[in-house]
């Protein structure tokens, strides 16, 4: 079984890397599920109805969140319609949406993706490791015969590998999102659990994270001036990963990271 994965989506070019690349990508390498981290799909500040739509048609099977979820205000009514829109489990308890998703594949196996937020460096919210402790705690109360993928959405690397070494072996993948930048330190854990410090953005690479160069320079060195970014508008890169999964172990076998169109493309090659 194999399970795309792509990083944050960062405004309309990443949207139309995902348009251009999902079909052919699930096509070509028999994609049983797609993830995609959807948080800076609205003009680079959260996510709407109509762009989890449009992702819905593409193929995404499910969306992932992370600081930036509220950003539209729209979502916080959508959220509860939408079982397929997550947001980090560690938000307080009355927080609309949902913490991780249960989904049944077309051969009968269920795959659970569940969403949790750092806290280093970003906001005060609940004990990640605790809630993840709980959550999958839960889904295995409910069912043994199940995947479980974590977006882990950090800034500080150091969290998002203990986070992964907490829960290796009794989830199948850890990656984490938040940074845009893709990592190059794909692995399999000591107790077979696969992991991945950061898929990367879904966007333009001739940017600051995905945002206008000069605004970003500007807001650097201007602190007296405010500065609204803004996504940069050039050819998005697709990043993410493939991995394939051993039905009985429940373990990665294979693994694949993408990094297709754009400034990172690697399939075409770029000769310099």
């Amino acid at each position: 079984m194999k399970i795309l994965i792509c990083g944050d989506v960062v405004g309309q070019s990443g949207r139309t890397a995902l348009n251009k690349n999902i079909p052919d990508i699930v096509q070509k390498e028999r994609i049983d599920f797609v993830i995609v981290n959807g948080e800076n799909a609205a003009g680079g500040f959260g996510i709407t109805k109509k762009i989890c739509e449009e992702f819905y048609e593409l193929g995404v099977d499910a969306i992932t969140t992370g600081n930036h979820v509220w950003d539209q205000r729209e979502i916080i009514q959508h959220i509860e319609k939408d079982s397929r829109l997550i947001r980090p489990c560690n938000f307080a308890r009355n927080t609309p949406g949902r913490g991780y998703g249960v989904y049944q594949l077309k051969n009968g196996r269920k795959i659970v993706v569940v969403n949790v937020m750092c806290r280093l460096f970003m906001e005060s919210l609940e004990n990640p490791f605790l809630n993840l402790e709980n959550v999958i705690d839960e889904v295995n109360l409910l069912s043994n015969d199940h995947f479980i993928i974590v977006d882990v959405h950090g800034e500080s690397t150091s969290e998002k590998m203990a986070i992964a070494h907490f829960l290796d072996g009794k989830v199948t993948a850890v990656v984490g999102t938040h940074t845009h930048i893709p990592t190059s330190d794909l692995q399999i854990l000591t107790h077979g659990t696969f992991y991945q410090t950061d898929l990367g953005m879904c966007g333009d690479y001739d940017s600051v994270i995905g945002m206008k160069k000069e605004l970003s320079i500007k807001r650097f060195l201007f602190k007296h001036i405010r500065t609204r970014l803004e996504p940069a508008e050039g050819i998005g890169t697709l990043c993410g990963v493939i991995i394939e999964i051993d039905l009985k172990t429940k373990k990665v076998i294979n693994f694949k990271q993408i990094l297709k169109d754009g400034l990172l493309d690697r399939e075409n090659g770029r000769t310099f």
